[in-house]
């Protein structure tokens, strides 16, 4: 299997695939294909495992694509933004914001993950439920704005906004700190508290979430009251 990330800041990930490779995604997440394949609508898992991932932001049931011949398919961002690609191996997992999930290879497995801790679930900006993504496999996750990866030492830490956290390996863990003085708290723009990766691991920031994006427009809106 072969694939390219084109596209800039609105990119897609457009995928050869030889006969018999399967790609699965989300519910209809295919934006185009080329040649013959065939699509299959699946709830991988049981519904157990279904349901769980509709709490992550998912859909009950998953789109799978296998090639009859040689194909190309592509799947689109919904965002303007970034397109990751992470090889992982049998047991290896990721932890995503919710909806980060695109597309992947079949035997990969996406579920629900609960923040372990109250302080990030409640004050982190990624909430209590997140995506769990293990391998085996290929999987492609689309991230909002410019994505800046990071390898943290065990015990390093990654101090950032609220809400920027994008994905992170499973060995690292999320928290919350508050930011230090009353002064900073009030005038600083910042706000009340910081989120904090800590290694081992990698980590991705995001420059732009969508709920960001949403504060930024917000006051631009107007709305037409009659």
């Amino acid at each position: 299997m072969r694939y390219q990330i084109e596209g800039g800041s609105l990119p897609a990930a457009i995928i050869q695939l030889e006969p018999g490779e399967t790609i699965v995604s989300e519910l209809g997440g295919r934006a185009w294909a080329k040649g013959a394949v065939t699509t299959e609508t699946k709830a991988p898992g049981g519904i157990g495992k279904s349901l769980g991932r509709m709490f992550s932001g998912e859909n009950l049931f998953m789109s799978y694509y296998t090639a009859q011949g040689p194909a190309e398919i592509g799947f689109a961002s919904s965002f303007a933004g970034s397109i990751i690609v992470r090889e992982l191996q049998p047991g290896q997992s990721l932890i995503c914001q919710k909806s980060a999930f695109l597309c992947a290879t079949s035997q990969v497995e996406l579920s629900v993950y609960f923040q372990k801790k109250l302080g990030a679930g409640l004050f982190g900006g990624e909430g209590f439920i997140m995506q769990k993504v293990t391998g085996p496999g290929l999987v492609f996750l689309e991230l909002d704005g410019y994505v800046k990866e990071y390898d943290l030492q065990a015990g390093e830490e990654l101090v950032c906004d609220t809400g920027l956290v994008a994905l992170m390996d499973e060995s690292c863990q999320m928290d919350v700190r508050v930011v230090k003085g009353l002064k900073n708290k009030l005038l600083g723009g910042e706000g009340l508290v910081d989120t904090v990766v800590i290694g081992p691991g990698k980590a991705y920031i995001q420059t732009m979430s969508l709920p960001r994006l949403g504060g930024v427009l917000s006051p631009f809106i107007k709305v037409d009251k009659k």
